[in-house]
């Protein structure tokens, strides 16, 4: 099995990429979310691989994550779902994303992902529901977004929390207040108050 590839990003197209190693190319194929940020052509990328074997096929996919590799998995588990589902899933939900909707029930985010239909989306959250952890969701989203922005500020930080534990005193679902206050961006002047506020005016736009 091959775990993960580090190599020179060779070139990309719109669903695989190829990664050169040690004079090998490595045709990998990947959700359109790692497309947008993989390095360009002669840079170095690390991937984390799933190896899917057949009899008359051997196929790598690959992450930028060990955890997005991970809900890759996932969904290979849950029936009727293979690796060119999961991967559309993962093309048109970010990893995060998935993750909440699963958690919050969200079945119409998820049957947005082409030839996933209501059905399918509803019997993915029934499987899937108990392997995800709202709290490990929480910290991966929040740690993923301070990457993207670079900020030094904790995106759980107790602001979020503050927030999201009024939403649940108010009736809503952990899932669904999680996915709302992640929703918010919040500044480091902004209050539990002004941050509640602008979640709820996000839960009534879902």
């Amino acid at each position: 099995m091959i775990a993960f590839i580090k190599g020179t990003v060779a070139a990309a197209a719109a669903d695989r990429v190829i990664i050169e190693n040690q004079g090998i190319g490595y045709s990998v194929f990947v959700p359109a979310t790692v497309i947008e940020q993989i390095p360009p052509v002669g840079e170095s990328v690390k991937l984390y691989t799933y190896m899917h074997v057949r009899e008359d096929l051997l196929q790598l996919y690959g992450f930028l994550t060990h955890e997005d590799m991970e809900i890759f998995q996932m969904l290979l588990s849950v029936s009727g779902i293979g690796p060119k589902g999961a991967l559309a899933i993962l093309s048109t939900i970010s990893p995060d994303d998935l993750r909440f909707a699963v958690l919050a029930g969200d079945s119409k985010t998820i049957s947005r992902a082409p030839g996933i239909g209501g059905k399918t989306a509803q019997r993915l959250i029934i499987e899937l529901k108990d392997k995800i952890q709202i709290e490990d969701t929480w910290e991966l989203a929040a740690k993923r977004e301070n990457v993207r922005t670079g900020k030094a500020e904790y995106a759980g930080s107790p602001v979020r929390q503050d927030a999201i534990e009024a939403l649940t005193a108010l009736g809503y679902g952990a899932a669904e207040a999680a996915k709302a206050v992640k929703a918010v961006e919040i500044t480091p002047d902004m209050e539990t108050e002004t941050v509640l506020k602008e979640a709820l005016r996000h839960i009534g736009r879902m």
